[in-house]
């Protein structure tokens, strides 16, 4: 009887388009919030980007980027606009949407995705930013928001151009397939490329989705991630005001607050 309850268990699984995997241990996921607790740095953060969606945190150190690269395209182009009147050549993608939201003169834009390919739909962050910039060496800046494709494009560049974004800002999807090994072990790999060349200085949940608690453990599922390159940073101990006095609601559902196992409370 056991055996045609669990048959039944994984049929009805998959017939809603799911399936079970291996749950990760939780001395891992831990150990990977651990490795992200955000450290305040000697650069004071500011905003950049409206109150709301489409606006994020950033270390106040923007002098001398001489680009942006956004991929993702949504209806709210604030940061990008910012960016630009700060002087910084904005390029932005994404294959689902004609054009950026807001014009500005120092925009470009390409119809594709970024993911770990380059072909008719997608190209990779490498191919993009040597079309885009050719001879250039500068530092850069990137804000990704591209639906979970944000793992296999880290994964798929190189370490000598994440070297030049000396600002990296990430919003992370699915964070509570964390407890799946697989996933696990994907997203984890992503974060520790990341880890080598950037220190993470700011975490904000963003409240279209809820958390998810596990072993003690809460995910929220989606976040918004900001990303200082090490020869940049200067260590003044932990963050550990959460929310940020600049940090605001990405929707008007209930406000997600930053999880204690996310920064270093003590």
């Amino acid at each position: 009887m056991s055996q045609i309850f669990k048959t039944w268990s994984k049929q009805l699984l998959a017939f809603f388009n799911s399936f079970t995997t291996e749950i990760t241990d939780k001395g891992q996921v831990q150990s990977l919030l651990n490795r992200l607790h955000p450290v305040r740095c000697s650069s004071e953060l500011i905003r950049l980007g409206p109150k709301g969606d489409g606006g994020y945190l950033v270390p106040n150190d923007l002098e001398d980027i001489q680009a942006c690269f956004s991929p993702g395209v949504s209806d709210i182009s604030g940061f990008e606009r910012e960016c630009a009147d700060l002087g910084m050549r904005v390029f932005l993608a994404d294959k689902s949407v004609e054009k950026p939201a807001a014009e500005h003169d120092y925009f470009t834009f390409t119809k594709k995705f970024i993911g770990s390919v380059s072909n008719e739909e997608f190209m990779t962050l490498d191919d993009w930013v040597a079309d885009s910039m050719e001879g250039s060496s500068s530092d850069l800046l990137l804000q990704m928001d591209i639906e979970g494709y944000e793992y296999e494009t880290i994964l798929s560049t190189t370490t000598r151009l994440m070297q030049r974004f000396r600002i990296i800002v990430v919003e992370f999807h699915l964070l509570d397939k964390l407890w799946s090994e697989p996933f696990f072990i994907l997203a984890s790999r992503a974060f520790e490329k990341l880890l080598q060349t950037h220190t993470c200085v700011h975490i904000h949940p963003n409240n279209c989705k809820n958390t998810l608690n596990i072993n003690g453990i809460q995910i929220p599922k989606v976040m918004e991630f900001t990303f200082l390159r090490n020869d940049r940073l200067e260590r003044l101990g932990y963050q550990q005001q959460f929310p940020h006095p600049l940090d605001f609601d990405n929707t008007t559902k209930e406000t997600v607050i930053l999880p204690v196992s996310w920064y270093k409370h003590k």
